[in-house]
């Protein structure tokens, strides 16, 4: 076979590795401080009278380095891998690459630091004070920079699907943050939000639910539409279909927002607005679920013996579950049972652990043996081991929050014939502690498994050598 050019093109794998390494070790930290809090909830004296221990600072500790970090550094990683084989080209400008690591990296140590200190501006997922706001807002766009240069100088006319996800992320991300983080400082770390009442809760929310259904959805369906026709050795099901996903979720999710501020002083349309776009987001979704799951026919028989396979393949079930799921707790009378229970908790649960977590995993263990000058991981048994120690640990987790939850929102609202409650909130709290305890085991689970794979790619990457791919800039998109 000939090529019109022969010239040789390097990929720039290094910002790749470095990325996909902090994405395991940022994986274990942030499941670490879960697994304290859940503690914490199950026995509170744990933590120990000191304030910077206390549940109300331990968990945006938790929420930042498990979405931001863990998730984040997942995302930068894959996208970066997936654009330059896509488009056939290296990564448009090197140094602006690295400083997105360091720069990303700068952003998480600074949430290490601030959050138990008690910095915070009290916005779910977006609780970083505005110095840090600011660089992220740096490190974003250099982002952007290096995705769409790179895009746009690709050696093919194409835009592979899983390109057009990773672009909507970016995008939609830097318009949520930079919305959503307008505030009046007055201080080093403190600032005034720049709305007031029910337009800051309506901003937070619109950005709350985007930060999930861009940060934590199209950036990862990003991944799906990449690694599961790889490690499947697949084309993907229907490309048609991977289109009208993009285009239907990309439109619908934007909507979604106002369910999360149910009974609230927010209007009442605005909330049946978010209840309505919630359950037309139910289409998209599931067709995506399709799309990827779909992708394995004729090739089933590779789940008995592929874990990587079956981490991919799981995490979309759980996507299914979960889209399935948000869409029914947004109605409002369902609504009215799941409010403020942990019925909530289990929801989020099964989409970060089962949806985010599986196929950030799966997508990592295809990438590091490749990253790293290796065929496989150290340990194809230790893969294994971890897909059923995670998989075990999110049902126990999810179930016991199910459970935990209709319970908590049933004995809330029942009543005596006198109209009196029937239970009172403390007799709900004890209720609700097997179930914690319940959690705290799954969490442990999910926990074990992490380690497991850090090892696993900590004998990987000592065992191999990094290497460069070299392909022609003229060759053909596979």
């Amino acid at each position: 076979m000939r090529f019109a050019n022969s010239q040789a093109t390097t990929y720039n794998d290094t910002v790749v590795r470095q990325f996909a390494v902090m994405t395991v070790v940022w994986g274990v930290v942030g499941m670490l401080v879960g697994v304290i809090i859940a503690a914490q909830l199950a026995w509170p004296e744990l933590n120990l009278g000191v304030p910077w221990l206390s549940y109300g600072r331990l968990r945006p500790l938790h929420t930042n380095p498990v979405i931001f970090a863990f998730g984040g550094c997942g995302l930068f990683a894959t996208a970066y891998y997936v654009v330059q084989r896509t488009c056939q080209v290296r990564l448009f400008a090197d140094k602006l690459a690295a400083f997105t690591f360091w720069g990303w990296q700068l952003v998480i140590l600074a949430a290490v630091i601030s959050l138990p200190l008690g910095f915070t501006q009290s916005k779910e997922y977006a609780e970083l004070e505005w110095p840090i706001d600011i660089l992220i807002t740096l490190v974003w766009v250099s982002f952007a920079v290096v995705f769409f240069g790179t895009v746009g100088t690709r050696k093919v006319k194409h835009i592979y699907v899983a390109n057009w996800f990773f672009g909507a992320f970016i995008i939609a991300v830097a318009m949520l943050h930079l919305v959503n983080s307008a505030a009046i400082p007055v201080g080093y770390m403190k600032s005034y939000s720049a709305y007031a009442g029910v337009q800051d809760a309506m901003v937070q929310w619109w950005y709350g639910h985007n930060a999930v259904g861009f940060f934590l959805t199209a950036g990862f369906l990003g991944m799906m539409y990449y690694f599961i026709p790889k490690q499947a050795e697949r084309p993907v099901y229907s490309y048609r279909l991977s289109i009208v996903h993009f285009w239907a979720l990309i439109f619908t999710y934007m909507w979604a927002g106002p369910h999360h501020l149910h009974y609230t002083a927010l209007p009442d349309w605005t909330q049946s607005v978010g209840m309505v776009f919630s359950l037309i987001l139910l289409a998209p979704s599931w067709g995506g679920m399709i799309n990827g799951i779909m992708t394995l026919s004729g090739a089933w028989h590779k789940l008995r013996d592929d874990p990587i396979l079956r981490f991919l393949i799981v995490s979309l079930s759980f996507y299914g579950m979960s889209t399935f799921e948000g869409p029914m707790m947004s109605i409002k009378t369902v609504n009215a049972l799941s409010h403020y229970t942990d019925w909530t908790i289990g929801h989020v649960h099964s989409g970060a652990l089962g949806w985010v977590g599986l196929v950030t995993i799966g997508s990592l263990y295809y990438l590091i043996p490749r990253l790293f000058g290796q065929k496989q991981m150290y340990s194809p048994k230790a893969v294994e081991v971890h897909f059923w120690t995670a998989t075990i640990g999110i049902v126990i987790y999810i179930a016991a929050m199910w459970i935990a939850g209709v319970m908590q929102g049933l004995m809330w609202r029942a009543v005596n014939p006198d109209g009196t409650l029937t239970y009172t909130f403390v007799e709900s709290v004890k209720a609700t502690y097997p179930f914690y305890v319940l959690r705290l085991l799954g969490g442990l689970l999910y926990l074990g498994g992490m380690l497991i794979m850090l090892w696993n790619m900590v004998k990987t990457a000592t065992a191999g050598r990094s290497v460069i791919v070299t392909i022609p800039v003229a060759a053909a998109h596979a």
